[in-house]
């Protein structure tokens, strides 16, 4: 992995816990403590069950967080991009990630160690009320998220989850910003390769969405929402 230092100050990313409280003077010190670097496309920087290192914060790029299922399989759980915060699952509480994390394309990431997180927690009142404000939504998303599985067949699931990248990642020329495996859509999707395939191509000539290589596009956002309104459309 190759070494950067991406500089907090001139980043762009808003959403970022670290970027959101620059203004406190405090935080200064903090920000020395951090390392950064570059994570290439399909590399793992956090391993399952390894010890915890503390939270990881995307500077730029995309990752997608799994977790270990049936048989061994790894589940996506999370898809992550600028500014959003990776590795939170289990922090304070256990001594271990709960999540794996790959790069799906070449990602800078900065670093803060448990240490450091501590430090930040204890001395920046505004940064911990954030943080405990995130992690309610998270668990709220969770939440939804077991109720929608639990009651979705398999081609709303896939549609939940196209219109969740969409809105998550946005659409560039016509195509969706992301570029995912049908095995990486079916393991989110929480189907077969075989089904999600299957799913994808009968959208496809429903004229609901296109496909160009392994990038999707939105053709019928309504349409597709329809489909899964039932289900409490977020």
């Amino acid at each position: 992995m190759k070494e950067e230092q991406p500089i907090c100050y001139t980043c762009i990313n808003e959403n970022c816990f670290i970027k959101k409280h620059l203004h406190l003077e405090q935080m200064r010190q903090f920000i020395l403590k951090k390392n950064s670097f570059v994570s290439k496309k399909s590399d793992q920087f956090i391993t399952e069950g390894a010890p915890l290192q503390g939270l990881y914060f995307i500077c730029s790029g995309k990752v997608k967080t799994v977790k270990t299922g049936i048989n061994g399989r790894e589940q996506i759980v999370r898809l992550t991009k600028n500014g959003d915060t990776i590795g939170f699952r289990g922090f304070g509480t256990s001594k271990r990630y709960l999540i794996g994390a790959y790069a799906l394309e070449d990602t800078v990431l900065c670093n803060f160690s448990n240490e450091t997180m501590l430090e930040i927690l204890q001395n920046v009142p505004e940064f911990t009320y954030a943080l405990m404000l995130f992690y309610a939504d998270e668990l709220n998303k969770s939440e939804n998220n077991i109720r929608k599985i639990a009651h979705m067949n398999v081609r709303e699931r896939v549609i939940d989850l196209l219109l969740y990248i969409h809105r998550k990642f946005g659409q560039i020329d016509g195509l969706i910003d992301i570029e995912l495996s049908r095995k990486e859509i079916a393991d989110f999707a929480g189907t077969t390769e075989e089904q999600a395939i299957r799913i994808l191509s009968s959208l496809k000539k429903e004229m609901l969405i296109k496909t160009v290589g392994k990038r999707i596009g939105i053709l019928a956002i309504p349409e597709l929402r329809a489909e899964i309104m039932e289900h409490k459309y977020f």
